[in-house]
């Protein structure tokens, strides 16, 4: 018994500490450092970008990888996930705002967190399997246009007093501002571009992102470039980390954020989960997805209590991790605490950084989130898969994040169903060329007695499929003595599924028929139990094999053509 608790409990364990219960050595310590550091370094230019980019400053991002970083780490499921604010939420973060300001987005934040904790215990980790591609792949190239689409104006550095927030007003203040272009400014956005690209070509393992920044900022300093740069923006970031503090909460508030919080969680836990997985490949190793999850959860909800933004595991920053050499979480947490030191001497520096530069770090985030390839790959898939994809896309450009997760989830999903629904046979009067089992290789209909008719099906029974089900048992014509049900190519049964077999022992018995269910699994025999139509059922009566059944129906039908003339 304690071995199966421990199991259990195992899987709610955080990575650091099974890590430092195999031993925690100075060689190990050392390559987590240096991998720490490294990725710090990446990660500095793009919390500030990211934390601008969703409406916020850039000490908030920079808030978030230090206090969810470290946590992620820390309190995680897998050994080498680094986490921190990502492109995934720049819309979400930035509508929220928007809408209810910066404290309805702690709000937010915090109850994500509390939905993330509630997944993971509720061992839902692996039900991100489930998501498919064509969904994950299509909002992630949305976010990634709308990213883009939010960088042009400091990018060209157009004279724009308020940028719309919807995606088509957007563009065409772009195009009407587009005789306002700031020569000064697109030059170092492009330069930024073609340097961090070179570099990215010509020496992959330079820090690119930071290489742009310091370049571009020098510039700036030394030649007095008249550009708009971070400290002309945002001329009072605070250095250090905020006191912890509750933002306001009031029930109406909660209703107003919660679609806003979920839609963080759900993307929280997918890009976390995902990350995971490309660790463990990378690594050799298994992450924990509950413990992930939960990681994710208390990280979120640390991040809001010091104003930080939502945050999440990050792919890009987990590969470099990898990459750098780390072994444990400690290079997550490493990281954070490199940022911390920024965030307490250096502040003051950022001042200096350009907003074009940090436009074009953006427009290379959005370039890696919109996974080009896999988009046009899934561009030649079935109409269904493209629809999905391209649905997805097109209403998370143009409409909501949230609608376009609930309406490409539900379309897959009626999709899928379709498709099962088409590949579930029901099969009167089958030649039974195919067997059910060692002793069911017979042709199903040479053997039947008049007054007994046999449909096989093949495939789960649910609610796509039930009603099919029922109409192919009308067809028959009149009502039979005896009709046989054979179940061994049905794997599942469903609420809508066992319902319907009800519906058919109930309509068989009314009209004088007797039903028996041959060779059911196990999964469709508990589902009958709970509707009284298990082995024990007086309604239904139930055969281990198809010869089994037919000698019952045999045996029904010689008993009621006996007892036929003694009626009369």
């Amino acid at each position: 018994m304690a071995v199966r608790h421990d199991a259990r409990w195992s899987a709610f364990t955080p990575k650091l500490i099974t890590v430092l219960g195999e031993g925690y050595t100075l060689t190990r310590f050392r390559r987590d450092a240096v991998a720490g550091l490294i990725v710090a370094i990446v990660a500095l230019p793009l919390a500030m970008a990211l934390g601008i980019a969703s409406g916020a400053s850039p000490d908030k991002g920079l808030i978030t990888a230090v206090v969810a970083g470290f946590l992620i780490s820390a309190l995680g499921g897998s050994r080498a996930q680094v986490g921190g604010p990502t492109g995934a939420f720049v819309v979400v973060v930035f509508n929220v705002i928007a809408q209810h300001g910066y404290d309805g987005l702690l709000l937010a934040t915090l109850l994500a967190g509390l939905l993330l904790i509630i997944a993971g215990y509720a061992k839902l980790g692996a039900l991100v399997k489930f998501i498919p591609h064509p969904v994950v792949t299509g909002f992630t190239a949305g976010i990634a246009v709308i990213i883009a689409s939010s960088q042009v104006k400091d990018f060209l550095g157009l004279s724009i007093a308020r940028v719309p927030a919807d995606f088509l007003p957007k563009w065409q203040a772009y195009l009407e501002a587009l005789g306002s272009v700031h020569a000064t400014t697109l030059a170092i956005g492009v330069g930024s571009l073609f340097l961090i690209v070179g570099l990215r070509r010509a020496a992959p393992r330079l820090p690119g992102f930071l290489i742009a920044v310091v370049v571009a900022s020098v510039a700036v300093a030394l030649l007095h470039l008249p550009v708009e740069t971070i400290g002309s923006r945002f001329p009072n970031i605070a250095s250090g980390l905020p006191a912890p503090a509750m933002p306001d909460i009031s029930l109406a508030k909660v209703q107003a954020v919660f679609p806003s919080a979920f839609t963080i969680a759900f993307l929280a836990g997918i890009e976390a989960l995902l990350s995971a997985v490309v660790a463990d490949g990378m690594i050799g190793s298994r992450h924990r997805s509950n413990q992930e999850l939960i990681g994710q959860g208390v990280a979120n909800i640390a991040s809001g209590l010091f104003g930080g933004l939502p945050a999440t595991g990050a792919i890009a920053r987990t590969a470099t991790n990898i990459k750098a050499g780390a072994l444990t979480p400690v290079a997550g947490m490493l990281h954070a605490l490199f940022l911390l030191l920024f965030i307490l001497f250096a502040t003051d520096l950022m001042a200096f950084v350009p907003m074009a530069v940090l436009a074009a770090i953006l427009f290379m985030v959005a370039w890696g989130m919109s996974e080009h390839e896999r988009f046009l790959n899934l561009l030649r898939m079935p109409n269904g898969d493209r629809s999905v994809l391209l649905l997805t896309f097109g209403l998370t450009v143009l409409v909501d994040l949230t609608i376009a997760i609930a309406v490409g989830v539900t379309l897959a999903s009626l999709l899928f169903m379709m498709r099962m629904s088409e590949a579930v046979q029901i099969e009167a009067g089958s030649s039974g060329a195919r067997a059910e089992g060692e002793a069911e290789d017979i042709h199903q209909r040479d053997a039947l007695p008049d007054g007994v008719e046999v449909f096989r099906i093949d495939g789960p029974v649910f609610f796509g499929i039930a009603g099919e089900l029922l109409d192919t048992l009308r067809r028959v014509g009149p009502t039979p003595r005896v009709i046989i049900l054979r179940m061994r190519r049905v794997p599942l049964l469903d609420g809508s599924g066992v319902t319907t077999i009800a519906e058919i022992v109930r309509q068989a018995s009314a009209a004088g028929a007797q039903v028996i269910l041959s060779g059911t699994q196990p999964q469709p025999l508990g589902m009958l139990d709970r509707v009284r139509l298990g082995r024990n059922s007086a309604s239904a009566i139930h055969a281990r094999s198809f010869p089994e059944a037919l000698h019952i129906a045999t045996s029904i039908v010689t008993a009621t053509d006996t007892a036929s003339p003694a009626v009369n």
